[in-house]
């Protein structure tokens, strides 16, 4: 009767197979194959995929979006204030945004359609050239006050009968106080 053992374990009689043993190389030239029988292979032993590079290409060029940090390079005070909790006035303004489109819609999940909603929403406009090298898309600009034309006009004027409602109702409420 065969006993099950879990896969890449060997018993104690048997030798561990040669073709998964680790090389001392950084580098080899190629892969070692599967060792028999389901043993363990080291993804160690070969180079860092993201440092290769084909023959006849360039480098690719920098588009400042890269967030990976090397050794001397630190998280802005901007990106650590966030992942450390305490938010600036912008990113608190953002994020309640956000979540009350999501309550407001019963969305789960915005799209980026609807980020970008939310952001013109916001107030924000294209004014100034880019910070990033994009080489799929041309840059533009746009007067700081053009409007945001995320909205229908029907839309507009539900949102106008809505905040005059809201207003109205907040007046009779101070005059009966």
């Amino acid at each position: 009767m065969a006993t099950s053992r879990p896969v890449g374990i060997q018993p104690a009689s048997q030798p561990a197979p040669t073709a998964a043993v680790a090389s001392t190389s950084a580098t080899p030239s190629a892969p070692p194959a599967l060792a028999p029988g389901g043993g363990v292979v080291d993804r160690r032993l070969w180079s860092d995929r993201r440092n290769v590079r084909v023959e006849g290409q360039p480098a690719p060029a920098t588009t400042g979006l890269e967030r990976r940090r090397g050794p001397g390079r630190r998280l802005s005070d901007f990106a650590r204030s966030a992942e450390e909790g305490e938010m600036t006035k912008e990113q608190f303004l953002f994020l309640m945004a956000v979540e009350q489109f999501k309550k407001s819609n019963a969305l789960t999940f915005p799209t980026w359609t609807d980020v970008l909603e939310i952001v013109r929403l916001l107030g924000y406009r294209k004014t100034m050239p880019m910070e990033i090298r994009l080489t799929s898309a041309e840059d533009w600009r746009e007067p700081f006050d053009s409007p945001s034309n995320v909205r229908t006009s029907r839309q507009w004027e539900r949102h106008r009968i809505a905040q005059a409602l809201e207003n109205s109702t907040d007046d009779e409420t101070r005059e009966a106080a």
